[in-house]
């Protein structure tokens, strides 16, 4: 097999400090044309994105992708909910998840996979304030801990 071209397009940085990381699905989305183009430009945000499911279909909300410049009136609506494609055993993967208290999917990155463009959709649990920082204080410790290091050695 051949090497996989990916470039990233959009992370979303903010869900890993907000939520405890699952599992994550590769998935395709469903785009019109100047909407891809416009994600190749890199104008894509899906930092207040989420996705639910609906009669047995993956959606993605909140997804802002800037209208293109050359696109005049085939420009879509920026934030308009956007199919996601995925097969039947996720898709069920995903249901059981969500019906679980507090799980939710969230998008963490956008990237051109192939000439594709996909979407890395994490199954996520939202944390607390407490947690939140917890999770600073380690990160703090252990950036302390490389410095010592790197002072004596």
């Amino acid at each position: 097999m051949g090497k996989s071209n990916v470039k990233v397009m959009a992370k979303n940085r903010r869900a890993r400090h907000d939520y405890f990381i699952e599992d994550s699905i590769e998935a395709g989305i469903v785009l019109k044309g100047t909407e891809v183009k416009s994600i190749r430009q890199g104008r894509c945000n899906i930092k207040d994105s989420h996705a639910l499911v609906e009669n047995g279909e993956v959606f993605l909300y909140n997804m802002h992708i800037s209208p293109y410049e050359q696109g005049n009136r085939y420009n879509e609506d920026p934030t308009r909910k956007r199919k996601l494609l995925l097969n039947k055993r996720e898709i069920n993967k995903l249901i059981g998840y969500t019906a679980q208290k507090g799980y939710t999917l969230v998008p963490i990155t956008v990237y051109i996979k192939n000439g594709l463009v996909k979407v890395e959709l994490a199954i996520a649990k939202g944390k607390k304030l407490y947690d939140k920082r917890e999770s600073i204080a380690k990160k703090e410790v252990e950036r302390k801990i490389q410095r010592e290091f790197k002072e004596r050695y």
